[in-house]
């Protein structure tokens, strides 16, 4: 049987890419199986420090597998097999302690919004087209309006829920659903650049930071203040915020840094 998750880990950089070309790297049910057990894998390795989702083929994800949707009702089984599994992997993205990248290699569409706008970053070549097709369908973009509604403009996502229309990824970017639109020859750097200074982050202050960006702006301000008052105080004063004050004015790379490899040592 083919494995539909990828992995390949280098550098502190684990990259899981969807392949399922065949049906545009659809969620079904074992692809959504595959993509859990990676992403328990990626975030229980210490090693790892930054995850990158990407896919195989000119589309990264078309969203629910329409096929096997129908038969499952067919079968008088009654549920619908994306809502099982789906939930849980939204989480597991959005709640990482480690960075997430989405690496769009092209197309997205219906469910596959919705793990975009899970991750923290996500970049697609300017190509990439975009629709939240479930209206057209007769169903509702439900679960995956958790994560981009989280992520988009509330007159944007009116518009793009309700009438289900393609837009391009210089327009998904504007409305908060991207984090850049590139040039297709430039998206590879782009996806290593934001890696690299992912890299260079303490992995307790990335995940502090991850929560306090989402949690902060709905603090009242004065408790806002007292809290991150406290926080501060106690990560000047943890082990990772001493190693990275002392790498800084020993002016040396911190302990969290992953070593070069040998082929891309200085020489």
């Amino acid at each position: 049987m083919t494995t539909l998750v990828h992995r390949e880990t280098a550098g502190g950089v684990r990259t899981l890419t969807l392949d399922s070309p065949s049906n545009r790297n659809a969620l079904s049910v074992r692809l959504l199986g595959e993509l859990r057990e990676a992403l328990d894998d990626a975030l229980a390795d210490p090693g790892v420090r930054v995850i990158v989702l990407t896919g195989a083929g000119p589309v990264f994800c078309s969203g629910a597998d329409l096929k096997e949707q129908r038969a499952q009702r067919e079968d008088g089984k009654g549920s619908a097999p994306v809502t099982g599994a789906f939930p849980e992997i939204l989480s597991l993205i959005w709640d990482s302690p480690k960075p997430v990248i989405c690496r769009l290699n092209g197309t997205a569409r219906a469910g596959g919004l919705g793990l975009v706008a899970a991750c923290d970053f996500a970049f697609a070549p300017l190509s990439a087209t975009f629709a939240f097709s479930e209206v057209r369908l007769g169903v509702a973009p439900a679960m995956i309006a958790v994560t981009c509604l989280r992520r988009m403009e509330p007159r944007a996502a009116a518009e793009y829920f309700l009438t289900g229309e393609t837009f391009p990824a210089a327009r998904a970017a504007e409305i908060g659903l991207l984090t850049r639109a590139v040039p297709e020859d430039e998206l590879d750097a782009t996806v290593e650049r934001y890696a690299g200074m992912l890299l260079r982050g303490g992995p307790e202050a990335l995940a502090i930071t991850k929560r306090l960006v989402r949690e902060v702006p709905a603090l009242p301000f004065a408790e806002g203040l007292g809290r991150m008052a406290d926080l501060s105080a106690e990560r000047f004063t943890s082990a990772e915020g001493q190693e990275g004050i002392r790498a800084f004015m020993e002016k040396r790379p911190a302990a969290w840094i992953p070593a070069p490899a040998p082929e891309d040592a200085p020489r």
